[in-house]
C-alpha cells in the first residue's frame, strides 16, 4: 500500500469525507555549499525521492482538523481564533504555515481536513521539516485558489519556520523543495533566490550516509558561525562574504582575529566552489567534482570546524572505494549527520560492503544508508 493510498483510507475514516487533493513535496540533500547560504551565497541542492505527503479536502467548520500518520497523533485549531503553537512539535509546522499564510495577507476562506505522512528520515539533515511545509503551503493553495510561484511558497514556508516554529534556517531547503527537477542539481543565488538546474551525470547515484553521530552543539555553534561570518563582512565593508573574492581577502584580512579570518577564507572558497561544481556537472566532469568535494570537506574540517572525526571516517571509507569517480563529503549543519557521496552505479554495493566491514568497528557507530535520485519539487494530484 502506498502512503497516499494509506492517508486516503485513514482521511475517510476519521473525517468521513474522501480528499480532493494529493500533495507531495521532497526532502533535500545538498551536493556542495555549506554554510554559505546565510551569507548570500550559493548552493547546489537537489530534491530527493523521499517526501512528505499530504491528502485533503475543505470542511465547513471554520477550523483545520490534522491527522499525522508517522505519530499517531491528532491537531485541531479555529481559524477565527489567534493561531497558538501547539505541545506537539509536529503541528507547529502545520500551524506555522497557516500562520504565515495570513501574515502574508492569505487567510484561509473555509476549515479544511488533512492527513500528513511521509518517508523523509528525520533528524538525518535531509529537511523533513522544510518539506512539510511546503506540502502544507502548497495544499492551502490549492484549495483556496491563491495564486502564488513555488518561490513564494517557499519563502511563506521560511517565514514560518523563522517567526512561528522558531529556527532560522536559511532559504535553501524549502525552496528546493518547491523548486527541485528530476534528474537535475539546484544551483540557488541565496541573495536573488534565481534558480537554475543543473544535469547530474547519468552514471552517478546519490548516496546519503548517516553517521549517526549525537549532534549537541550545532544550534550554538551554528550561530557562533554565523556571528562570525557577520563579524569578517563587516571588517571588509561589505553586506556579505558573497561580496569578496579571495584576492580581496587576502590583501584586506589584516587585523581580522585568526579564527574570524579562517571561517571566511572557508565562505569565500565554498562560493567559488560550488559555482565550479555547477559548471563541472554541466560538461559532466566528474574527476573536477570529486576533487571540489574533497576540498569542500577539507574546509569544513580545518577552516569551518564543522566536522565529526565519525563523519571523518565517513568521507575515507568512501573515498576508499571511489576515489576520483566520485565525490564525497559531509553534508549539513555538521558536528554529525550525513555525508552526501555521487557514487558509479556499479560500486554502490562495494561502498556499502565497505562501510559495513570498517565503520562500526572503526567508531562504534552503525551507519544507515540512503540511496536516492534527483526528483521534481513539489506536486499536486487531484483525488
Amino acid at each position: 500500500m502506498t502512503i497516499k493510498t494509506d492517508l486516503s483510507a485513514r482521511f475517510e475514516t476519521l473525517f468521513a469525507n474522501k480528499p480532493e487533493i494529493a500533495v507531495r513535496a521532497p526532502g533535500r540533500v545538498n551536493l556542495i555549499g555549506e554554510h554559505t547560504d546565510y551569507n548570500d551565497g550559493f548552493v547546489l541542492p537537489c530534491a530527493i525521492d523521499f517526501a512528505a505527503h499530504i491528502v485533503a479536502a475543505p470542511n465547513r467548520l471554520g477550523k483545520v482538523r490534522v491527522f499525522a500518520a508517522d505519530y499517531g497523533g491528532q491537531d485541531e485549531f479555529d481559524l477565527a481564533a489567534p493561531i497558538g503553537k501547539s505541545s506537539k512539535q509536529w503541528a507547529n509546522y502545520i500551524r506555522g504555515v497557516v500562520w504565515a499564510m495570513a501574515e502574508h495577507g492569505y487567510t484561509l476562506p473555509h476549515g479544511l481536513d488533512m492527513a500528513v505522512g511521509g518517508n523523509v528520515p528525520q533528524g538525518a539533515g535531509l529537511s523533513s521539516s522544510a518539506a512539510l511545509e511546503v506540502a502544507v503551503a502548497r495544499t492551502l493553495q490549492a484549495l483556496s485558489g491563491w495564486k502564488l510561484s513555488e518561490t513564494d511558497l517557499a519563502k511563506i514556508a521560511q517565514y514560518a519556520e523563522n517567526r512561528f516554529v522558531g529556527c532560522q534556517c536559511g532559504i535553501m531547503d524549502q525552496l528546493v523543495s518547491a523548486r527541485g527537477q528530476a534528474g537535475h542539481a539546484v544551483l540557488i543565488d541565496c541573495r536573488t533566490l534565481a534558480c537554475e538546474a543543473v544535469p547530474m551525470p547519468d552514471g552517478l547515484t546519490v548516496m546519503i550516509i548517516h553517521s549517526h553521530v549525537k549532534r549537541g552543539l550545532v544550534d550554538s555553534e551554528y550561530n557562533t558561525r554565523r556571528r562570525q561570518c557577520e563579524e569578517a563582512a563587516a571588517h571588509f565593508g561589505v553586506p556579505a562574504l558573497r561580496d569578496l573574492d579571495l584576492a580581496a581577502f587576502e590583501a584586506g584580512k589584516a587585523g581580522l582575529d585568526p579564527t574570524v579570518a579562517r571561517r571566511a577564507r572557508y565562505i569565500i572558497e565554498e562560493n567559488a566552489r560550488t559555482l565550479a561544481a555547477a559548471a563541472a556537472l554541466r560538461r559532466n566532469d566528474t574527476a573536477a567534482l570529486s576533487r571540489l568535494m574533497a576540498e569542500s570537506h577539507a574546509g569544513m574540517r580545518d577552516e569551518f570546524d564543522i566536522t565529526h572525526p565519525a563523519v571523518d571516517t565517513l568521507v575515507e571509507l568512501v573515498n576508499d572505494i571511489v576515489g576520483t569517480r566520485g565525490g564525497v563529503r559531509m553534508t549539513g549543519g555538521g558536528f554529525g549527520g550525513c555525508v552526501v557521496a555521487l557514487v558509479p552505479h556499479d560500486m554502490v554495493e562495494a561502498v556499502r560492503n565497505h562501510l559495513a566491514a570498517h565503520y562500526q568497528a572503526e567508531t562504534g557507530l552503525k551507519e544507515e544508508i540512503f540511496v536516492c535520485r534527483a526528483q521534481d519539487g513539489v506536486s499536486i494530484r487531484r483525488l
